[in-house]
């Protein structure tokens, strides 16, 4: 819906112009707020793909460490929090900054949602819940196309993100106060504090001695030769997930052929209704491109996850259907 709505006409906005005639259209929206060129204007949806590629890895790894579930509700808090800020802006600068961390905050979930679903979905439904999943997305966007479009005329596009924030907030709290899920193959809630617990008596007992009665203090060289070692224990073990990872020539393929979608549909979904309607002056671009993309994206992706459950879902069927849905989107874009 975030995603949506910032590209929406009535968020997004334009800056002032005039035509031969002397007629002026007003500034609108974020665009027209701050004065911004296209250019300065994709930076905003370029900064929130930077916060969520750099922290989707973070928060994959940091599962190792903590239970997933609560890392989706920090990850929720962070992103009410950022959505809070872009509402709030008051220079460019602040507005992208808020973007990036609206993309931190969205790629806790992004990382971690899709692995519960495959654990805890039926084993002969998992596609279709998956796709269910995925299908949000889409859905989310075209909402936020009509979202942002009506909010934005008749109040203020800073109303919009105000909302989205007030909408997230209690799905946040109960990141925190519902009991948390496990993930298989991950340690459990228990373990992990039996860990730490672990690690904190051992460390107390390395950083004091017992001397006569009286207890000297390590000195601070410790504490720093400890920090580092840790740091460094967690770059060698990123390294190496990352080295599995490209080793695996159907991980490879799939990530090629998402930034393939992404790099069409992503301009697509920024763009086109601002093109909608500086372009061809379509006055309803919003409501157009919403109901477009949301009846493509519940069809395309329940009837994917459908059609793989029917065919079994392997791997060979999945890159079957993928292949004819690229083909489709690229015949769709030239």
């Amino acid at each position: 819906m975030d995603r949506g709505a910032i590209a929406s006409n009535g968020v997004n906005g334009r800056t002032r112009s005039c035509n031969d005639k002397g007629k002026c259209n007003p500034a609108t929206g974020i665009q027209g707020h701050f004065n911004l060129s296209n250019f300065e204007d994709g930076v905003l949806s370029s900064s929130f793909m930077v916060g969520l590629l750099i922290a989707s890895p973070i928060f994959a790894s940091l599962a190792k460490s903590f239970n997933p579930f609560r890392l989706i509700g920090v990850g929720l808090t962070v992103w009410t929090i950022a959505v809070l800020g872009c509402g709030s802006s008051f220079a460019f600068w602040f507005i992208v900054l808020c973007r990036m961390f609206v993309g931190v905050g969205e790629a806790s979930f992004i990382s971690l949602a899709a692995p519960f679903i495959d654990d805890y979905a039926p084993h002969k439904q998992k596609a279709v819940w998956l796709g269910v999943f995925y299908m949000c997305i889409p859905s989310g966007v075209a909402l936020g196309y009509v979202y942002g479009g009506y909010v934005g005329k008749h109040f203020s596009w800073r109303y919009a993100f105000w909302g989205e924030a007030v909408l997230m907030a209690p799905f946040a709290v109960l990141g925190f106060l519902m009991k948390p899920l496990q993930l298989k193959g991950f340690p459990s809630t228990d373990s992990i504090k039996m860990a730490l617990s672990v690690d904190a008596e051992t460390s107390k007992n390395k950083n004091h001695l017992q001397a006569g009665g009286n207890e000297i203090e390590v000195s601070i060289e410790s504490y720093k030769s400890s920090y580092k070692n840790s740091i460094s224990k967690l770059f060698t073990q990123f390294g190496k997930d990352m080295k599995v990872l490209c080793k695996e020539k159907f991980f490879v393929v799939n990530v090629l052929g998402y930034v393939s979608y992404n790099f069409v549909i992503g301009a697509y979904s920024y763009w086109g209704p601002k093109a909608g309607y500086n372009l061809y002056k379509m006055k309803n671009a919003d409501m157009i491109f919403g109901a477009v993309t949301i009846i493509c994206g519940i069809i395309g992706t329940l009837s994917g996850g459908f059609i793989l459950d029917r065919v079994t879902a392997t791997i060979p069927n999945a890159f079957k259907v993928k292949k004819k849905s690229f083909f489709s989107l690229f015949a769709f874009g030239f």
